[in-house]
């Protein structure tokens, strides 16, 4: 059975990946990007090179996201999946469901920051980054060898994570991006516990390997790795060919300090009700 973890873009899931794969996949704690694939992606092309299709649209391989998760869970195993995708379904063909899933660890940020890591990472405008927070038929995709692979939908911001948090199919932990930051141990324990109570498993929390975990997970040492060796799932660039900073700004994307002024107050009044859900002030 799949645990996703799920989230808008730009929104701390690699962070996450990163603490949970140093925890369960390393001896002492240690990391290096080379653990990532260990929660590896879905979508992803890997899991539809088996079938006899032409992926002429964007959309095509969303016929086979059930039956893909079928074959991943064919060994009966539980794993953990990294997905940017909403809950929900496109042209009739659901994402996934309670046959394939037993639960869901939701990364949730403040869009007023996210937008900012969204303009750098897809070399966007502010106007551009905002009209795709907001926008209900956002996705990501990209073409290889002529087929449409990766293909992630988004819709907005907001129903994105109403899309998984609001699911009946199965549990979902809320996890706030500002929470990973500021208490880091007390969030990856409860991840242990959430992980262990819908694997049904019964995993001791190792405090002390956490705490390595989050000092060699830290966004400065990220950052410098990847000054230093390149991320493997950073992007090309568009505009310049060339790879895209992953880990960028760190603590200093503040919303506060580089957002403009009119794209602040559009957000602040479009997603009132959704800054307040999540106690953003």
């Amino acid at each position: 059975m799949i645990i996703w973890l799920a989230s808008y873009p730009k929104s701390g899931n690699t962070w996450l990946r990163a603490l949970l794969t140093s925890y369960y996949y390393s001896k002492n704690g240690e990391f290096n990007f080379k653990l990532l694939p260990k929660i590896y992606g879905f979508p992803a092309k890997k899991y539809f090179e088996v079938y006899n299709d032409n992926l002429t649209n964007a959309t095509d391989t969303a016929k086979y996201w059930i039956d893909a998760q079928k074959k991943i869970n064919s060994d009966h195993k539980l794993r953990l999946f990294k997905t940017h995708n909403a809950l929900g379904s496109i042209n009739n063909n659901n994402f996934t469901d309670r046959d394939n899933t037993c639960g869901c660890i939701y990364i949730v940020r403040d869009p007023r920051n996210v937008i900012t890591s969204v303009k750098n990472y897809f070399e966007q405008s502010y106007d551009e980054a905002l009209k795709f927070l907001l926008d209900e038929r956002s996705i990501l995709t990209e073409k290889v060898e002529n087929k449409y692979v990766n293909f992630n939908f988004l819709g907005s911001w907001q129903n994105h994570y109403k899309s998984w948090l609001n699911n009946k199919l199965f549990p979902t932990l809320l996890i706030k991006y500002e929470d990973l930051e500021n208490k880091a141990l007390f969030i990856l324990e409860e991840v242990q516990d959430f992980i262990n109570n819908v694997g049904n498993l019964k995993n001791e929390f190792d405090k002390e390997k956490a705490k390595k975990c989050i000092k060699n997970c830290s966004f400065d040492i990220l950052k410098k790795e990847e000054e230093k060796s390149g991320f493997p799932e950073a992007l090309l660039g568009q505009k310049t060919q060339n790879k895209i900073k992953f880990f960028n700004l760190g603590k200093d994307n503040n919303w506060r300090k580089i957002l403009p002024e009119n794209i602040l107050n559009q957000l602040n009044k479009i997603l009132a009700s959704d800054l307040e859900r999540f106690k953003y002030d």
